[in-house]
C-alpha cells in the first residue's frame, strides 16, 4: 500500500455500528439535452443513474491509478477485468509507490491529464486528504453496506479491504521462529527483520509500528511505545532499515518482515514455499486500506465508474481472492453472494473482539511518527 493501511474485522465493524463546478444538472424532462458535470456528481443516482455513468466513462476512455502491484490484493485481475467490461484504458502510475507518494501526486498533477483520478491509501492519509480539501464527495450504490465507522457521511473516502500485521519468516533460513515482537530482539536474528518501508510515508510500515506499540504497552493514539521499540531493535543490529518487500526477502536481505498477513500470502508465499506466516502473540492489530476520489480528476466518470466496480459483488469477491478481507464482507456473507473458496483461503485471524483506531488516533501517531522517527531510529 510501499505503500500504504488495514476482520472477522467486517464483523467487528458492522456491530460497532470538485475540480468543483457551480451545479449538477439533474436528468428531467426539460434538461435532457444537457451535459451532466460528473465532477460534482456525488451519487450515480443523481446524475442520470448507472447506464449514464457508464456511457460517460467509456467516452473518457481512460482511468489513472496509481501506487497499485499488480500482486497487491489482486489488484492485478482487477485492472484487467475492469478494461475488458468497460473498454476504459488504465495506467497505473508508480505501482509500488507509498500513501504520501499518491497525496504528492495529487498535489503535484493537480490540472493535468497524467493526475491519478483515484487513489487507494492508508486510512491515516485519506482522513488528511479531507483536511487539505483533496477528495470529491460520492456515494458508490452499494454505499449502505459499507459499515459507517468505516466512512464518512459525506462520502468523501471509504475502506475498501484489510488484513492484520504479522511476522512472517523463511523457515529455510529462520530456524527458530519468531511468535512475537518480544521475539525479534534475541540476538539471533541480528541484521535479518524488516519493514515495509518509512512508517512515516507508508501504511505497512505505519501499522507495523502501532503494533509493535500494542505489544509494548502503547495503544491506538499512543505509538511513542513502538517507536521505542524499533529504537530496540535497531541498536540490538536486528532492524534492517531498507523497503523490505518480495525481493529482499528473496535476495536474504529480510528473511524476517513485519507486513500486512494478505500481502506476504499473495506476493511472497506464492513463490517461496518455504515462507511462514504468523500473527504476533504479544501485539495484534488490522486495518484498512481506503479509497477517495481526486476532486480535480481528469477523468470524473472513470474514477466513479471505477468506486462502484470496486465495490460491486464482482470486485469485492476479487479482493476476496487476494487473500484480504473486503469491507462489504459481512453482507456478502449475509445475502449469498460470497465466493465461498476463497473466503476459506483467507489467512487465519486472531480470536476476539477487535478495537480500530480512530482517525483522531492515526492523525495523532502520524504526527508522533513525524516528530520521532528519525531521530530516534534511523538517525
Amino acid at each position: 500500500m510501499l505503500r500504504k493501511f488495514p476482520l472477522v474485522l467486517v464483523g467487528f465493524l458492522a456491530a460497532m455500528t470538485s475540480i468543483a463546478m457551480t451545479s449538477i444538472v439533474l436528468p428531467s424532462a426539460g434538461a435532457s439535452n444537457k451535459r451532466t458535470k460528473w465532477a460534482t456528481c456525488d451519487s450515480a443516482r443523481a446524475c442520470g443513474g448507472m447506464k449514464a455513468l457508464v456511457k460517460a466513462a467509456e467516452k473518457e476512455g481512460k482511468l489513472n491509478v496509481i501506487a497499485l502491484p499488480p500482486t497487491w490484493a489482486n489488484y492485478g485481475t482487477i485492472m484487467k477485468q475492469f478494461e475488458h467490461k468497460y473498454h476504459i484504458k488504465i495506467t497505473d502510475n508508480n505501482p509500488t509507490g507509498s500513501s504520501a507518494q499518491e497525496i504528492q501526486a495529487i498535489k503535484q498533477l493537480k490540472g493535468q491529464t497524467r493526475a491519478p483520478d483515484v487513489v487507494d491509501v492508508s486510512n491515516s492519509f485519506a482522513v488528511t486528504g479531507v483536511k487539505t480539501h483533496l477528495w470529491a464527495p460520492y456515494k458508490v450504490a452499494t454505499w449502505k453496506t459499507i459499515p459507517r465507522s468505516a466512512k464518512t457521511s459525506k462520502g468523501n473516502w471509504y475502506d475498501d479491504y484489510g488484513g492484520y500485521v504479522a511476522i512472517g519468516y523463511t523457515a529455510a533460513k529462520v530456524k527458530n521462529p519468531p511468535r512475537s515482537f518480544a521475539d525479534l530482539l534475541k540476538s539471533e536474528y541480528k541484521n535479518e527483520v524488516g519493514i515495509n518501508t518509512t512508517p512515516t510515508e507508508a501504511g505497512a510500515a505505519f501499522a507495523a509500528v502501532l503494533a509493535a506499540s500494542i505489544a509494548n504497552g502503547g495503544s491506538l493514539g499512543n505509538i511513542t511505545p513502538g517507536v521505542d521499540y524499533f529504537k530496540k531493535l535497531a541498536a540490538a543490529g536486528n532492524f534492517v532499515p531498507t523497503k523490505a518487500d518480495p525481493a529482499t526477502v528473496e535476495n536474504g536481505t529480510t528473511p524476517i518482515v513485519v507486513w500486512w498477513d494478505y500481502l506476504m500470502q499473495s506476493e511472497i508465499a506464492t513463490k517461496l514455499p518455504h515462507w511462514k506466516t504468523v500473527i504476533p502473540s504479544d501485539g495484534s492489530y488490522a486495518a484498512f486500506y481506503t479509497q477517495a476520489i481526486n476532486r480535480a480528476a481528469p477523468h470524473p466518470a472513470a474514477a466513479r465508474l471505477w468506486e462502484e466496480f470496486l465495490y460491486s459483488k464482482e470486485g469485492q469477491n476479487d479482493w476476496l481472492k487476494g487473500y484480504t478481507q473486503p469491507i462489504e464482507m459481512q453482507a456478502m456473507i449475509k445475502h449469498h453472494t460470497i465466493t465461498k473458496k476463497a473466503e476459506k483461503a483467507l489467512p487465519p485471524t486472531p480470536r476476539g473482539a477487535l478495537e480500530l483506531a480512530t482517525p483522531a488516533e492515526l492523525t495523532k501517531d502520524q504526527t508522533v511518527l513525524t516528530h520521532t522517527w528519525s531521530t530516534k531510529v534511523t538517525s
